[in-house]
């Protein structure tokens, strides 16, 4: 194998890595609201999220190829661009994630890749006419879009059941859930997933192995759909948490109407290539479903904090995407890009480890939110919701 080849593997290790990261940092867009109404038990609800991301995977290459041929210009991007870019992306999602905050995994990995390529090649070699109509317009629309089809769904939902006795509109909405979810977590495969094969492309590109303006190949599709699927399944339980339990109390009649305005919105976004954060939407819908539900309380003091995040997530990730591309371009050859994974390496392993201690688990997400996405220790005769 050759200092290139091994480059090439490293980078495409780092680039299902990320996957895997945005799987479980951003399953709480689609399950928390069906979790924390019971609508779905929590290990059955990520595992039908991971099913329904592998499948929307394969749906459209749309995303793919604005990631791939609409951002940045190839001729600028080297295999250790990229490496240094997803070395933005994870470190950024692992931290949020740690701190139970939905910022969003799409801007993480444009923003690393960015970060790289500007360290790399300088501001000309970034598509800013692209960046600005395919990311950051779509970023700024998307949750009030999102929240006001959630306030509508969640009026009109009202005024629709308002006759039905509690029950069993209760459990009707709680079925809905279970649709309306499902078609978040295919929407959100239809676009999350396509991140990451636009990324693993655009390096096959700057190898030479792609011609440019390629798609994507099956094996790329197939890797990162399942990347993604096992990361969904391993459950970003303080980002669903924080969803869940921290912006609104909700109720599965709200719960429905966001997960139905969330799918609505993606799958739209999705079909016309833009990058959307699916953080952005999910957040946003939520907070539209409590805004129109009558007496419910919307925190939004952890929704600024959100917001803060979102604002950040861009530039710090292509602070640290830069920061990575001159260590590796530094130390030069294979052996910066072999220095900057090992330290990547031993950044996330610390951060798991911090998180065990103490730990957001299935068994503990519902608990009532203190203003912290770490519950309170469960007492032997406190209840918990599945």
């Amino acid at each position: 194998m050759t200092g290139n080849d091994a480059v090439l593997a490293l980078m495409v290790i780092t680039a299902l890595g990320f996957d895997f990261t945005n799987g479980f940092h951003d399953t709480g867009n689609a399950m928390a609201t069906s979790i924390v109404t019971g609508a779905l038990r929590p290990r059955v609800a990520v595992a039908v999220s991971a099913v329904l991301n592998l499948v929307g995977a394969f749906l459209s290459t749309a995303v793919a190829a604005t990631i791939a041929n609409g951002l940045v210009a190839s001729g600028a991007v080297t295999l250790t661009v990229v490496c240094a870019g997803l070395t933005g992306s994870i470190l950024w999602n692992l931290a949020t994630w740690y701190l139970g905050i939905p910022s969003s995994s799409s801007h993480a990995l444009i923003g690393g890749v960015i970060g790289a390529t500007v360290a790399a090649a300088g501001t000309s070699a970034v598509k800013w006419q692209g960046l600005v109509s395919k990311v950051i317009v779509p970023a700024a629309l998307s949750p009030f879009i999102a929240g006001g089809v959630a306030v509508v769904g969640t009026l009109l939902l009202r005024r629709i059941t308002r006759e039905v006795s509690e029950r069993p509109r209760e459990h009707g909405f709680r079925l809905g859930q279970i649709g309306s979810a499902s078609m978040v977590s295919l929407a959100h495969g239809t676009n999350d997933a396509q991140k990451t094969m636009g990324v693993i492309t655009l390096a096959l590109i700057a190898n030479g192995t792609l011609a440019p303006g390629a798609k994507a190949p099956d094996w790329v599709i197939l890797s990162c759909a399942l990347a993604i699927a096992l990361g969904t399944y391993a459950g970003g339980w303080r980002v669903i948490r924080a969803l869940g339990k921290g912006l609104v109390e909700i109720a599965p009649a709200q719960g429905m109407a966001a997960e139905s305005a969330s799918a609505a919105v993606i799958l739209c976004s999705t079909d016309f290539g833009y990058s959307l954060s699916t953080t952005h939407v999910a957040t946003g819908s939520i907070l539209g479903s409590g805004v129109g539900w009558k007496g419910a309380e919307v925190r939004w003091q952890l929704a600024r904090r959100m917001v803060t995040a979102w604002l950040f997530t861009l530039p710090a990730a292509a602070l640290v995407g830069a920061a990575a591309y001159w260590t590796a371009n530094g130390i030069g050859g294979t052996a910066g890009v072999v220095v900057v994974f090992v330290v990547l390496v031993l950044a996330s392993t610390a951060f798991f480890v911090a998180s065990r201690y103490p730990a957001v688990t299935p068994e503990n997400v519902n608990a009532a939110w203190t203003g912290s996405v770490v519950p309170e220790p469960v007492k032997a005769t406190d209840e918990v919701g599945s």
